[in-house]
């Protein structure tokens, strides 16, 4: 069963979370996006920008969802989303505790959903004091409205003061790639760019590296220490691993927003081997695959099965 990653928006009141998810819901490109509004009971103006109406869901033309709703009804409503959607994001309220809103999606028990990270969205105009407490709990920060500063460098430098090695995406108008986040549905272009195409032209997103790897059984040991410490710029990556290690030998779905970290096991449809995509600014693409190919294990029916206890502890 495929789960449906929920992903925590949060950030200070301004500092752009609606303006990213209308973002988001303009660039979901076919992928069905459940967006959820939390003002812990006092729905405002900005959320209704959002949702249309308080307490209802509003289907949208894109097939994306959105709903309004109170922290005590969170879990009924992610319930109802999970079979209609590929993804949910939750807007927490400006107000809201990050790690209250993460641990309420950490809890929760049910089997179709699985925590998809928090993205903290810092305002780089008004950049707050009181910011080290929230950047703690942050996957990836979103340092938003860099087009109004001077120097968006020291301040992205001041956030990697305060959690050393955090991701920082640099934004202007909320303008994030939704595949930082989530998996977009894959299009299928037939004949002339459609109106979508040239939309995806005028966004003027940073332009991301994308780096490809495809290998064999990976040493976990190996694997996990490139995890712990990944490359400067690296935002997100996605495929699939083979460890092949006795009594570990199913297909682990590999998920990383930010720092956020996790594994997902399955059966293989097809050929066992390791695919990976990973997604960033800057990076140093033959350096990666270097490091990634050291990874690689030529003999994985002697790995003691204990060093895949790393692996597990980031298992859903």
């Amino acid at each position: 069963m495929k789960r449906i990653p929920v992903i925590v928006v949060a950030g200070f009141l301004g500092s752009g979370k609606t303006t990213l998810l209308n973002h988001l819901l303009g660039g979901s490109r076919g992928t069905r996006v459940g967006v959820v509004v939390n003002d812990f009971g006092a729905i405002g103006i900005d959320a209704m920008s959002v949702a249309g109406q308080v307490d209802s869901t509003v289907s949208l033309s894109n097939g994306c969802l959105c709903c309004a709703v109170d922290v005590s009804e969170l879990d009924g409503m992610l319930a109802k989303l999970a079979p209609l959607v590929d993804v949910i994001v939750i807007e927490a309220s400006g107000l809201a505790e990050p790690q209250a809103m993460a641990r309420m999606v950490l809890a929760g028990e049910n089997p179709r959903l699985s925590y998809g990270g928090l993205v903290l969205l810092v305002d780089a105009a008004e950049f707050p004091d009181d910011l080290a407490r929230h950047v703690r709990v942050a996957d990836l920060v979103v340092l938003n409205k860099v087009d109004r500063v001077t120097d968006p460098s020291a301040l992205a430098a001041e956030i990697d003061r305060l959690k050393p090695g955090v991701p920082v995406v640099r934004s202007s108008f909320g303008r994030v790639d939704p595949a930082l986040l989530f998996d977009p549905r894959p299009r299928e272009r037939v004949g002339q760019l459609s109106f979508e195409d040239l939309l995806d032209e005028e966004h003027d997103h940073v332009r991301y590296d994308s780096v490809e790897f495809t290998g064999g059984a990976m040493n976990p040991l190996r694997l996990m220490a490139f995890l712990d410490a990944r490359p400067k710029g690296l935002y997100r990556i996605k495929g699939f691993v083979r460890f092949d290690v006795p009594g570990h030998r199913q297909r682990f779905g590999l998920h990383t927003v930010g720092a956020f970290l996790r594994f997902e096991r399955s059966a293989w449809p097809g050929p066992r081997r390791t695919e990976l995509v990973l997604i960033g600014t800057g990076l140093d693409v033959a350096a990666i695959r270097a490091d990634l190919a050291a990874c690689e294990e030529p003999d994985p029916a002697a790995v003691d099965p204990q060093s895949m206890l790393e692996v597990l502890r980031y298992t859903a």
